[in-house]
């Protein structure tokens, strides 16, 4: 029996720093630090601490020359921190520091990053439909493939045996691991899956479409189980909770879903005054990052992000 959370008596925080445009919210292992990629060229750490008292301290990652437009954890160290920019690198920093530790020049104008479970490779895509493997050791790309379709977003299984690309034709392509070899094509939805999610427990993935469904997956049977029809919008961004009993979901709609996974059932509304660009549950406790196309009263972007889960009562 799962417990409910009594979300009607919880509240969001603002958080500010950035000067353009928050694209990507990402918590690290230990769900103590969260990182904020911008526009404005730049990445942010941020010292969370979870009940949400005291002033929260940041640290700023300079050196990109171009949008940070995605951004990962590494899954095994909680201080360090991968960056996608549309300047073609993929840096490696050090959060404590700020410093940048690795970086790799790439082919393309990078969207998209992701660890592999185990910590020792990172996947990058590209505007170009192209895919690169990073050994993180080295930090030299050790495979590249190019595709010829439209490439979304990108994510291994748990186990790190499979890999998922969503695509612009509406499938979702699942490649065995590490020989890249097509193992399946899901015919997912009726237009372009954009983003996707793997729950925690390892039990079911979720692809959020420009039909404006999030569908969710049964990992080990590879079929849907259920669709979440709440959003009215291209679906741009969706997370599990640590449990995986949540599912939260966002677009241009002016609120984020939440919905149990088990039911399909909206059990929580978060109202946002923009479209969402990234949505991401806290690894340990039911906070959720999101950041948007939020604008001040003179039209010019706010550069914030919120975490909504905090008592209100505190």
């Amino acid at each position: 029996m799962e417990e409910t959370i009594p979300f009607k008596n919880l509240q969001s925080r603002e958080y500010q720093g950035h000067k353009k445009k928050v694209h990507s919210v990402a918590w690290n292992c230990t769900g103590t630090k969260l990182a904020s990629g911008s526009v404005d060229q730049t990445a942010r750490v941020w010292h969370i601490e979870t009940h949400g008292h005291g002033k929260v301290k940041d640290i700023e990652l300079k050196g990109h020359t171009d949008s940070v437009d995605q951004l990962c954890w590494d899954p095994k160290h909680a201080d360090l921190i991968a960056t996608a920019s549309g300047d073609k690198t993929v840096r490696l920093w050090d959060a404590r520091s700020g410093k940048c530790t690795q970086q790799a020049e790439l082919s393309g104008e990078n969207i998209n990053i992701t660890y592999k479970p185990d910590g020792i490779h990172i996947a990058v895509g590209n505007r170009d439909d192209e895919l690169t493997i990073l050994d993180v050791r080295k930090f030299k790309p050790i495979h590249k493939r190019k595709f010829n379709y439209e490439v979304n977003e990108i994510a291994w299984n748990m186990t790190g045996d499979k890999f998922f690309l969503t695509t612009g034709n509406g499938t979702v392509e699942v490649l065995a691991y590490p020989s890249l070899r097509p193992l399946d094509t899901l015919m997912a939805h009726t237009a372009g899956c954009y983003c996707i999610a793997i729950d925690p427990i390892g039990r079911y993935f979720a692809v959020g479409s420009a039909d404006s469904l999030v569908s969710l997956w049964d990992i080990s049977e590879m079929l849907c189980v259920r669709t979440f029809t709440k959003l009215e919008w291209p679906v741009r961004t969706i997370s599990f909770n640590h449990t995986g009993d949540y599912i939260a979901s966002a677009s241009e709609d002016l609120f984020i879903d939440i919905a149990n996974v088990q039911t399909g059932r909206t059990v929580h509304q978060i109202p946002c005054r923009a479209a969402m660009n990234s949505v991401e549950w806290n690894p340990k406790y039911n906070l959720l990052a999101y950041a948007g196309d939020d604008k001040n009263k003179y039209q010019a972007d706010e550069g914030v992000f919120r975490i909504f889960g905090f008592d209100s009562a505190a």
